[in-house]
């Protein structure tokens, strides 16, 4: 995925102000930044969810603005509302038909005990899941469509202490099995563990494209936590 230039603002404020990226095949790279950074922004520019101003944007050599550039993908946003009325299951069965792909349940029954998650929620309907629950099974379509490249926006959002282990877990195997994953999170920790490259933004600004390591390097700080805010500190 390359981004060139983006520039892409509500009204008269300016929520990314010509930024460049590059997250390479292969990488778990996170996206990190204060509220108001432009994370979110720029994955919804990526997606071709809103129009930008300027700049440019491929994905596997495609345009975002074609559809073929993200056939190769899968996303699970922030606020992940499934249809209440759905089981799990069907949930699990439209979202991975959408995507070309058959339902199995094998497959799905492993990852969500990897997932930390009950297979009981396969024939629950969906208004009666906890949110962490509900996350969990987003997760879990995004994850089970086998995409070269997985986009993540808060994946770790609602989730409890176990649970977020899980996930993780589950992250780090995919990336060992050689996927790109792209995720934003505010826990630099969660960053720190799963990322073999980072971005920080700032006010719609790139401030540092490299490795945690390198982050806390150029800081001479200990920790990911300390050195992300000495990084927009400065600024």
């Amino acid at each position: 995925m390359c981004v060139a230039g983006l520039v892409k603002r509500f009204g008269k404020r300016e929520a990314l102000g010509g930024v460049d990226l590059e997250v390479a095949p292969g990488e778990a790279f996170g996206l990190v930044g204060a509220n108001g950074a432009g994370k979110t922004t720029l994955l919804k520019c990526m997606l071709d969810f809103c129009a930008f101003e300027s700049g440019r944007i491929e994905i596997f050599g495609a345009s975002s603005a074609l559809a073929r550039s993200r056939e190769r993908l899968a996303y699970v946003p922030e606020r992940f509302l499934p249809p209440h009325y759905l089981r799990g299951r069907e949930f699990l069965e439209l979202t991975l038909g959408l995507g070309g792909v058959s339902y199995r349940e094998a497959a799905a029954r492993t990852l969500l005990e990897e997932l930390a998650l009950e297979p009981e929620a396969l024939d629950r309907p969906v208004r009666e899941l906890s949110k962490g629950m509900t996350q969990k099974l987003g997760l879990a379509g995004g994850f089970l469509l086998e995409r070269e490249l997985t986009v993540l926006d808060e994946p770790m959002s609602g989730l409890d202490p176990a649970s977020r282990v899980a996930v993780k877990g589950v992250m780090s195997r995919l990336h060992g099995e050689g996927r790109t994953l792209l995720f934003t999170s505010h826990v630099l920790a969660d960053v720190d563990e799963l990322c073999s490259a980072i971005a920080v933004l700032e006010r719609g600004r790139l401030r540092f494209r490299g490795t945690p390591a390198q982050l806390c390097a150029r800081h001479a700080e200990p920790n990911l936590e300390r050195a992300f805010l000495r990084c927009i500190d400065e600024q």
